[in-house]
């Protein structure tokens, strides 16, 4: 699924892969049974591969990783944690827990969705492709010695489908049953035109223990530390401040090719911290080991001292050929103040990205434009015949505009403040309704119009002090309220904000995973994605489109549709992005030298530096020598 991240949550990009492409039994080949999966049916490795080709099979095994969370997903806080359960709506769950359980399949760093057996080591599909037949591994285990069977399995996914995350809810919405006829075989069906990407979702779930769970109660949060089948299990941890994960030295999955190379660290660290201010400090007093720079004033100001300067601290930037994704303001649409187009495009024009990247962002960003941003996704220039084809259904419901250039935020002088665009704005209001009285901004019902921009991290505020500043000269009584992360994520759950930060990523192929960011059921789920309210039938079809996309082409035409539309909506106050990752490490670790392109984004348990990289013992001691 798609996440959201510091970095980009869930990101693939579409293009060339470094190997061809080799290509297995489909799921049309009647009752066929593969090693692995992928939305189109194509494969990098074959069935009796090794290993994955970006692994280092020398990596020696041992010592610590240490960060702070750069990426959450369902529950998860980059700031705290209160709870161990991060499949469910209630409490935040700690970062890591994917690493405790094991999946039926995992994922390749190197190819964009290809998936392989972990727990279960083939899959048989029927003809019709509504029926998965998966094969479970023998060997699979829980860390208490019971066997992991697909009794597990089938409980896992019908317990997850009916009471985990909303967000886990609404992605298995087409996955109608999970059934065990014996211990070693998952039977999983599916409805009539499901989503194409389900079963890759299906796949990538946790496996529970029934047992341990026959006892308590799944939809709670607990502190108590669960039956996990995964590389690691739950160490030493303290709520709110630091949680430990330690390598399970007789794993059962440490031999299969899905593992060789990988899960090197024998300790997985996370460290939380409310002010990335502390954070940074945490950082340069060695109070934890990696640390991936989202503040472009620190990467540019703050990396001078003595560990940087004598080496011990090495600073890299990592490429990142992936989809950069959206980030921005999302403009709470259920609310009626924001009901007009012109009102949130008024906002938009407000915003001075040049000054603010300039003056506050020593020019590291470029501006955001689409959330398929940096992908061939992304729509350019007047629609193809492909796109217009698609599109016509909808003339008349939507913009006129769908049909020509898609939407480009403006540019601005610099200045901080461009009475042009400044105009342009006042303009946009007075046309929606939006009167100047008492030297306020009135809106049509005669309410002083209020913004309120709510945050749960102070790096954020100067951002918002010029924006808010410029807002103010348009006569809107705007503010900034900064909240704990706790009361944060409560509001953006029940949707109790007028504009918010949001940052995703999509996958390079896309699907059913689109549905929590931009479906008229998700604007009115609890806890989704859909941040901005968006409740468009023309975006809900296109969705629907890009999920039944039986090829990457149709795929790609389908998503720039989608694009134009959505922005063509004004939802959100783009933002910014880079296409590079500035990481800084204690010179302790080593990593292979062609990171595979998928690997930066690592909301899987098999991608990421928590899982590629190892610890060198050598450099360790060195580090200690040079104290």
């Amino acid at each position: 699924m798609a996440q959201l991240s510091r970095r980009h949550v869930l990101g693939l990009g579409i293009g060339a892969l470094s190997a061809p492409l080799l290509r297995p039994a489909r799921a049309a080949d009647a009752g066929a049974e593969v090693h692995g999966l992928s939305v189109f049916g194509d494969l990098k490795y074959p069935a009796d591969f090794h290993h994955f080709d970006y692994v280092n099979l020398a990596a020696p095994k041992g010592g610590m990783f240490s960060t702070i969370p750069s990426a959450r997903t369902y529950n998860q806080s980059y700031f705290t944690f209160s709870s161990l359960n991060a499949f469910i709506l209630k409490g935040e769950g700690a970062q890591g827990m994917d690493l405790v359980f094991a999946t039926l399949m995992a994922r390749a760093a190197d190819e964009p969705d290809a998936v392989y057996g972990l727990a279960a080591k083939s899959v048989q599909i029927s003809p019709d492709k509504l029926t998965y037949r998966f094969t479970m591994r023998p060997e699979a285990g829980f860390h208490d010695g019971a066997k992991l069977t697909a009794h597990d399995a089938a409980f896992s996914l019908n317990t997850l489908k009916a009471k985990g995350h909303p967000l886990i809810i609404v992605q298995l919405r087409d996955m109608l049953k999970a059934e065990a006829p014996d211990a070693a075989t998952l039977v999983v069906t599916f409805a009539e035109k499901r989503a194409r990407d389900v079963p890759l979702y299906v796949v990538s779930l946790p496996i529970f223990s029934q047992a341990y769970y026959t006892a308590r109660p799944f939809d709670e949060s607990t502190l108590d530390i669960p039956l996990g089948s995964g590389p690691y299990k739950v160490g030493k941890f303290e709520a709110n401040r630091y949680i430990e994960f330690e390598r399970v030295k007789d794993w059962w999955g440490a031999d299969l090719p899905v593992s060789r190379g990988i899960y090197n660290f024998d300790i997985v660290r996370y460290e939380f911290y409310r002010d990335r201010d502390v954070a940074f400090e945490g950082f340069s007093a060695k109070n934890y080991l990696y640390r991936e720079e989202f503040t472009s004033r620190f990467w540019a100001t703050r990396y001078d001292f003595p560990a940087v300067k004598d080496g011990r601290v090495k600073r890299e930037t990592l490429p990142d050929d992936t989809p950069s994704g959206a980030q921005g303001w999302f403009i709470n649409t259920r609310r009626d103040k924001f009901g007009d187009a012109r009102v949130r495009e008024a906002l938009i024009q407000a915003f001075d990205f040049e000054w603010t990247n300039k003056t506050i962002m020593y020019g590291a960003y470029l501006r955001t434009h689409s959330p398929f941003q940096n992908s061939d996704m992304m729509a350019k220039g007047p629609p193809s015949p492909e796109e217009i084809k698609l599109l016509e259904p909808f003339r008349g419901q939507v913009p006129d505009e769908v049909f020509g250039m898609p939407f480009v935020p403006p540019v601005s002088d610099g200045s901080g403040q461009d009475r042009a665009l400044l105009r342009k704005a006042s303009q946009l209001l007075l046309d929606a309704g939006l009167v100047i009285k008492d030297g306020k901004r009135v809106l049509p019902n005669g309410d002083v119009f209020k913004i309120e921009f709510l945050l749960d991290e102070p790096s954020f505020e100067p951002h918002h002090a010029p924006y808010i500043k410029n807002l103010g000269v348009l006569g809107i009584e705007a503010s900034l309220r900064l909240v704990d992360p706790v009361q944060y994520r409560a509001r953006i759950e029940d949707f109790d904000f007028d504009i918010a930060i949001e940052r995703f990523s999509l996958l390079a192929t896309p699907g059913d995973s689109l549905r929590p960011f931009f479906s008229s059921q998700a604007a009115q789920t609890k806890g989704s994605y859909n941040l901005a309210g968006i409740a468009n039938p023309a975006i809900d079809a296109l969705v629907e489109k890009i999920i039944g996309a039986d090829n990457r082409a149709d795929l790609t035409f389908a998503c720039r549709a989608l694009d134009r539309v959505f922005r063509a909506g004004r939802y959100w106050v783009p933002q910014w992005y880079r296409a590079t990752h500035p990481v800084a490490y204690w010179d302790v670790f080593d990593h292979p030298g062609r990171l595979p392109r998928y690997q930066i984004d690592n909301y899987s348990s098999s991608v990421g530096e928590r899982i590629l990289w190892w610890y060198d013992a050598a450099k360790a001691a060195n580090l200690e020598q040079a104290k």
